[in-house]
């Protein structure tokens, strides 16, 4: 007969319900308040370059990326000075030879100034991604184009699905790990109430905060507005995509496992036949192997193994990875309950988890060696990154929790068998409360209803008693909930490693903007073409005006005149000025020198620094006719 300890006042279970709780909770408050997690996909170029200046407009904008993404047809928007769309709604794939290139084509006619380019798009390993960036035509300008604040991913939307994400790596853990310890470890435990709710409960939770992320998603990667949740249009285009299949492949392989939990709790737990359930044993070890696998199978086929290098032997990697984390944090999970709320658990069930516990470890240690390096890949990106901060605390978490379970393991040895409560003291103790005064017919059979409840109540306090009594068994539970402590930190800490940028990537992706920055500042001459009007006779025609070698320090500057018909045009003044805004440098006067009709020169003209500077050239028609012209041009 099964029996579960009476629960006076909190226990030591709830207490660590509540910590579950408390973490999901900061968990998710760690995520509102940090910045929208960063995917695996990386913006690493574009044409026209962030805040370049372009003479005349583009054809089209083109955005590169550090892998594949997923875009829809209005993923890209081009924005004009005034907020108007500047773009033809209709986002093209230009990739070749490996590249992920993505554009959009623009309108034709677009004015002068500064355009805004917002983009949003769901990155290789389900996470979106979103940026925004401005060039100008011609010269930079006042814009109005607004472009949300809310990265893609944030907001409430993405706290209530980061905390699904965590309920759903929570209730693996219980489902998988409760089950492997009831078959490897404690196959008597099929019958115990208390790992029967355990696992059940492990079940529903992943099958409900799959269902959630299922139904979030649509916001997710899209509006970022919480009403989109039953958009069932949303839906239909959520599961066409890869991380959809896979979260509907895995609530159907949560209709298997429940299966298993009905076989496992059902008729195995009433097996009586050793040989029979010998068989029975081998064929739910096989299946409810298969199906973690496979559960295990829809993280890794569409989250961060499913990208990047070697993606063919990481993806078995991760799958090994979480299932050697659920069996041990799983199992450990059940050992607990087992600890508090079973009336005994044998001396051979806790050594057989504590070698299954042991397995996992080394599993876990070797998985996690190698998805380290592929995920870091230098010490910079160790701890230079905040994935590599996170990988560093979960390997802290890690040796602290190895720690504590080799103290359970000291307790292990020394623990005594569980013993029952001998029915006689059962019955001597229910002696001791009983009536030996019986009244009639009725009032006998209430007064042996009431004796009944009250021997059930003995017995069950005496087996509490004789539990509690058991100093090693009270150690191990102590150092056993400890381990649980941990281990609820450690999986909300492994839950925000998988939507954070990898270092690899996170490193790969600066040094491209780094490179992108140093393109976008000329090593050699650069040259401008201003257009001006003085407004008399023959006042019309464009500056020409080249800095060799556009860096700080002495420059040599040539200064073309043309007429309409871009012909040398004579005038009788040009002057030029420079001015770094940000710095509040100038205006530096430079008169140039005339060498021919239409051509200035001017050497040594002096830039103090490097920047965005803005030129003024100044041109002098006639004796009254005059006009001012300027450009910003970078210098290094």
């Amino acid at each position: 007969m099964t029996a579960t300890a009476p629960r006076f006042g909190p226990s030591p279970l709830r207490l660590l319900l509540a910590a579950i709780v408390l973490a999901g909770t900061l968990f998710g408050a760690l995520m509102a308040g940090a910045s929208p997690a960063s995917a695996h996909a990386a913006l690493t170029g574009s044409n026209p370059k962030d805040g370049a200046v372009v003479a005349t407009a583009p054809k089209d904008v083109t955005l590169t990326f550090s892998e594949q993404v997923a875009m829809g047809k209005d993923s890209i928007r081009v924005l004009e000075p005034s907020g108007k769309r500047a773009d033809k709604a209709a986002v093209r794939d230009l990739g070749t030879g490996g590249k992920v290139i993505y554009g959009v084509d623009l309108l034709p006619g677009l004015p002068d100034g500064t355009y805004t380019v917002a983009w949003q798009a769901v990155s290789a390993d389900s996470h979106p991604v979103s940026g925004a960036f401005t060039f100008s035509i011609g010269a930079p300008s006042k814009t109005t184009a607004v472009v949300p604040d809310q990265k893609a991913g944030g907001g409430v939307v993405g706290v209530l699905y980061d905390i699904a994400r965590y309920a759903s790596y929570a209730g693996f853990v219980l489902l998988t790990g409760g089950a492997a310890f009831v078959l490897a470890c404690w196959q008597r435990g099929a019958s115990v109430r208390p790992l029967q709710r355990l696992v059940v409960r492990g079940w529903v939770t992943l099958t409900a905060a799959t269902l959630a992320t299922l139904l979030l998603r649509t916001p997710y990667t899209g509006s970022g507005k919480l009403a989109d949740t039953f958009d069932l249009g949303g839906l239909q285009d959520v599961l066409q995509t890869k991380t959809g299949a896979a979260l509907s492949s895995r609530l159907m392989l949560l209709g298997a496992a429940a299966l298993f939990i009905a076989v496992l709790f059902g008729a195995y737990a009433k097996r009586e036949d050793e040989g029979e359930k010998k068989d029975l044993t081998f064929g739910l070890a096989v299946g409810g192997a298969v199906v973690a696998a496979g559960i295990a199978a829809t993280w890794a086929l569409s989250e961060h193994a499913s990208t990047g290098i070697q993606p063919g032997l990481a993806m078995p990697v991760d799958i090994t990875h979480l299932l050697a984390v659920a069996t041990w944090l799983g199992g450990l999970a059940a050992l607990l309950t087992a600890l508090y709320r079973a009336p005994s658990i044998e001396r051979a069930a806790v050594r057989r988890f504590s070698k299954v516990a042991f397995a996992s470890v080394v599993v876990l240690a070797t998985t996690g060696i190698y998805q380290s390096w592929r995920q870091v890949g230098s010490w910079s990106a160790l701890t230079g990154t905040w994935y590599g901060q996170l990988l560093l605390i979960k390997v802290g978490l890690v040796v602290v929790l190895v720690s504590v379970a080799w103290i359970s393991r000291r307790w292990t040895a020394q623990l005594a068998e569980s013993a029952e409560v001998t029915e006689a003291a059962e019955e001597e103790a229910v002696e001791e409360e009983a009536d030996p005064v019986a009244e009639d017919a009725g009032r006998a059979a209430q007064l042996a209803r009431q004796k009944a409840a009250v021997a059930t109540a003995q017995k069950k306090k005496a087996r509490d008693k004789a539990r509690d009594a058991d100093p090693v068994r009270s150690g191990l539970r102590r150092s056993v909930l400890a381990e649980a402590g941990i281990a609820v930190v450690l999986l909300a800490v492994t839950t925000i490693l998988t939507s954070t940028e990898p270092g690899r990537t996170e490193e790969e992706a600066a040094n491209a903007s780094g490179s992108q920055a140093a393109a976008a500042v000329p090593n050699g001459p650069t040259e401008i073409r201003l257009p001006f009007d003085t407004g008399g006779k023959n006042g019309k025609g464009t500056v020409r005006l080249s800095l060799d070698p556009a860096t700080s320090g002495a420059n040599v500057m040539h200064v073309w005149i043309y007429g309409p018909e871009l012909k040398p045009m004579d005038v009788p003044e040009v002057k030029v000025s420079f001015t770094l805004k940000a710095k509040q440098i100038g205006p530096l006067p430079i008169t140039p020198d005339r060498v021919a009709t239409g051509h200035w020169s001017a050497d040594a003209v002096q830039i103090p620094m490097p920047g965005d500077w803005q030129v003024q050239v100044t041109v002098r028609t006639s004796d009254i006719d005059q006009t001012t012209t300027d450009e910003n041009i970078k210098i290094g």
